[in-house]
């Protein structure tokens, strides 16, 4: 029992040890890049620009309860690192097939960040049935030009949702005559917040009371566009070469029934898995098409499977060699 007791003793000695040592190493407590690698990382409160805009817009953080609402979303969003990790590492991917969409629709690039918040990047279904990246519900996507059936569900095209999102709110913007609050009604519906305004005799998104969700809103859009500007300020470090890329596509039309798409990945040289993952729209495995609609289909470029490895790889044997040179130098120097 006595060594057992010793040795216990001993790892509670290591552990204080550690600690102690860890502090002794940052003792003014400030965090830096160069803090990332120490076993020790000091816990502060998130950086706030002196200014901050959405759409444009400027967002009143003299006001303590705004500044406050900024702050619990930048707390929440630096501290979730599994899904903030996600964020930047996906951006790459997706915002460069957003944008320009936007950009054409007029639509201020900062609703991307509306969309990332939304659905997190994922073809996810909400409990009310909203769905893909913009969660349109059914009767929603309908009314902007959206198909949903059994076999094509527009909700998952990136390009097409993002299209009919463009609409929703350019309608918004007309109503209430800002982005801000097209962003709330965006999560509230135009009916909601319209009753809002009239009963609160008020139409500014930062002096209104909402619903908690709404209310969190704008600050969650805020507070996610500043960390994925400024990831090492909050914590994070993501090498360009680890971050998601576009993945090179070329588009084939189909005009016709599809009676399996398996069979139709394999002719194009690919798989169910992969045509599914870059189609998400295709919700079974034929199409029908009694129609006779037109339908872009993406097929990857070859050998896009491995790019992005191969991307990391050449990396880190860079690294490698570059190590190995200073080594020579300190070597020779010596």
């Amino acid at each position: 029992m006595k060594p057992v007791i010793a040795f216990c003793l001993l790892l509670v000695l290591a552990a204080v040890f550690w600690v102690c040592s860890s502090s002794l190493s940052n003792p003014s407590g400030n965090v830096s890049g160069d803090s990332i690698s120490s076993p020790f990382h000091w816990i502060t409160s998130p950086y706030i620009p002196e200014k901050v805009e959405f759409s444009g817009e400027s967002m009143p953080i003299k006001f303590f309860d705004v500044r406050e609402s900024l702050e619990r979303e930048l707390i929440v969003n630096m501290n979730f690192h599994s899904n903030t990790l996600q964020y930047i590492k996906k951006i790459s991917r997706y915002f460069p097939i957003i944008e320009p969409i936007l950009a054409a629709n007029g639509i201020p690039d900062d609703f991307k960040y509306l969309s990332l918040i939304e659905s997190d990047f994922m073809n996810r279904v909400s409990p009310r049935g909203a769905t893909g990246f913009w969660q349109f519900m059914k009767d929603a996507a309908a009314d902007y030009g959206l198909e949903v059936t059994a076999e094509v569900d527009e909700r998952y095209h990136i390009e097409k949702s993002t299209a009919a999102a463009c609409k929703y709110l350019n309608e918004a913007y007309r109503i209430f005559g800002n982005w801000t609050m097209a962003a709330a009604s965006y999560n509230m519906g135009k009916g909601g917040l319209s009753k809002q305004v009239k009963r609160q005799q008020c139409d500014y998104y930062y002096d209104l009371l909402l619903n908690e969700e709404t209310m969190r809103y704008v600050y969650r859009i805020a507070a996610v566009k500043l960390i994925l500007n400024n990831p090492w300020k909050y914590g994070f470090h993501v090498p360009e070469e680890e971050k998601y890329q576009v993945i090179p596509c070329t588009e084939v039309e189909v005009k016709t029934s599809v009676n399996n798409w398996t069979d139709f990945a394999f002719k194009h040289q690919t798989n169910y898995k992969i045509l599914k993952y870059l189609n998400p729209w295709l919700r079974d495995n034929k199409l029908t098409n009694a129609a006779r609609k037109t339908y872009a289909v993406k097929i990857p470029a070859e050998g896009f499977r491995g790019d992005a490895q191969h991307r990391i790889d050449e990396k880190e044997a860079e690294k490698i060699e570059e190590a190995s040179e200073n080594s020579k130098l300190d070597d020779i120097t010596q």
